[in-house]
């Protein structure tokens, strides 16, 4: 998206980021089917905090880990970085609570599935 009128990525991009970053994890690792779904993960909750500024035509790169797993809900932690920084620009946390497609309640444990990929990159806060 092109910067805002104070010269940077405006800070509803940071989100549509953590969208995309926590989504194509859950993709990548077969979890979500989007023509076959039948749990999804509804944002509860989340914050960004900024560091620094990105601007229109600059790339980043996105990392996500888990910070928590509950019984229906995932905590995600993210860092937005400028492209080769090591310091980022921008972190923040993005609460998923899985739910049944059909009827949007939240599912009694997360399928197991779900469990083993997340804890993958699930790290101790």
């Amino acid at each position: 998206m092109d910067n805002d009128c104070y010269g940077h990525v405006n800070n509803v991009v940071y989100y549509s980021w953590f969208d995309t970053a926590v989504n194509m994890y859950l993709i990548e690792e077969g979890l979500l089917d989007l023509k076959a779904v039948t749990t999804i993960g509804l944002v509860v909750s989340s914050n960004c905090n900024y560091f620094e500024s990105i601007a229109y035509p600059e790339s980043v790169d996105v990392g996500i880990a888990v910070s928590r797993l509950g019984r229906s809900s995932v905590e995600y932690r993210i860092g937005i970085f400028a492209q080769g920084s090591n310091q980022s620009a921008a972190w923040g946390n993005f609460v998923h609570v899985y739910v049944s497609h059909a009827t949007r309640k939240p599912v009694d444990q997360l399928p197991a599935q779900f469990k083993l990929s997340l804890e993958k990159i699930h790290v101790a806060v």
